[in-house]
């Protein structure tokens, strides 16, 4: 089991473990709500359109198109971070015009939740190398004993 583990991860690498990881929660979280529909107070902009179950739908294409992009090569791997961050963008965006509408005021601190703990960090996974070496230590620097 170890060794299937370190395989994956060797073949993964960062970038696309943080993708897989994403992937099976997105899809995860979009099936939730197929299984057990939650109260769609704060996301009229959206259920004002489509079913909820049809959103779920977003989530989980969204997930797997994360998840199958943890496959693949450094650069190419761009549309998995843009896939993983278009649900939570949208959820974001209709919990913020239930704030401005008066619909769900709490939305707000769910809008910035998912702004932050979502969006933000994808964004930032997206930046991150695969590899990257810390920069030696002070003392090793300037020729100092280690």
């Amino acid at each position: 089991m170890c060794r299937a583990v370190r395989w994956l991860g060797q073949h993964l690498g960062r970038r696309g473990t943080f993708l897989a990881i994403l992937g099976i929660g997105k899809t995860c979280f979009g099936v939730g709500f197929i299984v057990q529909p939650p109260s769609t107070r704060g996301l009229e902009l959206l259920t004002d359109r489509c079913p909820l179950s049809a959103w779920a739908w977003v989530w989980i294409l969204a997930g797997l198109v994360t998840f199958g992009s943890a496959w693949l090569r450094i650069g190419r791997d761009g549309y998995g971070f843009i896939a993983a961050m278009i649900p939570p963008a949208l959820w974001a965006t209709a919990y913020t015009s239930a704030v401005f509408t008066g619909a769900f005021p709490r939305g707000g601190f769910i809008a910035v939740w998912y702004l932050t703990a979502h969006v933000g960090v994808i964004m930032w996974a997206s930046t991150v190398p695969e590899y990257s070496v810390p920069p030696a230590p002070r003392r090793a620097r300037k020729g100092g004993a280690p």
